[in-house]
């Protein structure tokens, strides 16, 4: 199956926390960082997620927001380390490349944002993502 979303992170479940309508899901990415996924109950059934499963981490461009700098107080779980490698900045929006320990990610914000954040190739940033924005496919 090919699909659009290019941000697809090789990773093993080290966790899954089953709720009555949601389950969370804790990987150890091949990289080594640490991601959390916020998935249907009966996803993670039907995925038959346990300890040890080998998945991927799906997450489209448009909900990665970036940081210059790890950000405290904030319920975003999700917080990857990188360097921008590439920057595409377009009339209102812009493509940011990231590479992060094992893989690499796309984040699509505004123009205005990349240019706030005083981005180049070459900078340090934190990927932000939302443990709900985070899909899993099995591998």
């Amino acid at each position: 199956m090919s699909l659009s979303i290019r941000n697809q992170l090789p990773g093993t479940v080290t966790a899954v926390e089953p709720g009555e309508v949601m389950a969370v899901v804790k990987l150890r990415l091949d990289g080594g960082q640490n991601l959390t996924a916020a998935i249907t109950q009966e996803a993670a059934e039907d995925l038959a997620l346990a300890p040890g499963s080998a998945v991927r981490a799906l997450v489209k461009s448009t909900e990665v927001s970036l940081a210059t700098q790890r950000v405290e107080g904030l319920s975003i779980r999700n917080q990857l380390p990188g360097a921008v490698t590439g920057l595409t900045p377009g009339a209102v929006m812009a493509t940011v490349h990231i590479t992060i320990e094992g893989g690499r990610l796309t984040a699509a914000i505004t123009k205005d944002a990349a240019t706030d954040l005083g981005l180049f190739v070459g900078s340090d940033v934190v990927a932000l993502v939302k443990a709900t924005e985070v899909s899993l496919a099995t591998a």
